[in-house]
Order: structure tokens, then sequence, then C-alpha cells
């Protein structure tokens, strides 16, 4: 069972981090993370953790499925400076895409604050905001 939780976070920080579209492309990742797992291990973990996968093709954790369509639809550009990050909204759509932020809980982002059509989130430092960054990013462009 802890082998299995523990697998399945790596699993939720691989579908945030990167584009996968197959279950051999997840078994790969986690295999060079050290996880000795088969595809089938990875079919019932998928159906366990309740992912899904968008039109384009990729898997998206079920949680982050509201987020990517508020990114999709309302976000224009991500742009980041140290540990912060940008996120320019069409106007009047920024609190409901911090919502959206805050509410996926995303692992190193403390918060957000919004404005009208600019949302800052506050990211750990360490490098962590280039990560949200790629992940905001993927989830409005759906690839």
């Amino acid at each position: 069972m802890k082998h299995r939780n523990k697998r399945q976070d790596a699993i939720r920080d691989i579908i945030r981090e990167k584009s996968i579209r197959t279950q051999r492309a997840l078994v790969d990742e986690l295999k060079a993370q050290g996880y000795n797992c088969t595809q089938a291990t990875v079919s019932r973990d998928i159906t366990d953790m309740g992912l899904k996968k968008l039109p384009e093709g990729i898997y998206v954790l079920s949680e982050d499925l509201h987020l990517q369509r508020m990114l999709s639809e309302f976000v224009v550009e991500v742009l980041r400076a140290d540990n912060l990050l940008l996120v320019k909204c069409h106007p009047g759509t920024a609190s409901g895409v911090a919502a959206a932020i805050d509410g996926a809980g995303l692992s190193h982002a403390l918060g957000s604050v919004s404005g009208d059509d600019t949302v800052l989130v506050i990211v750990e430092p360490g490098g962590y905001a280039e990560h949200l960054q790629n992940l905001i990013e993927k989830l409005v462009n759906g690839a």
C-alpha cells in the first residue's frame, strides 16, 4: 500500500510536469525514477487516480480538469520572475483563474493575488516557478 501511494505521487508529478500520451510513456518515466512496474499496474493506477485524457491526447489529473478549462479559456500569457508568476488573463477573469489555481493545490504554489486581468502566483524559491510555469502553459495550450 505504501509503495502504491508513493508511485501514485510520482505519477501526479510526472503528469503535471510532462505531456504524457501513453501508458507506456508513463511506465518509462516511472522506471527512470526507480519504480519497477508494468503497464497493467500503471493502468490500474490511472483508473484509481481518475486520470483523464484531454482531446489533444495528453493525460491530466481529474482535479486539474477545472484548472485546465479555466486556463485554456481565459489565460493570455504566463511570465516568470524568480519565484513569481504573472498570469495575464482576459479582462474580468483573473479572480476565477486565481481561484482555480489555488483550488488545484499545485505543489510549491504558496498562493495567488488577482486583479481584473492579472494573477500574481507566489511560488516557493528553488526553481519551482519554472516547473509551475511549464505546467500552466501546458494546460493553457492543451499539449
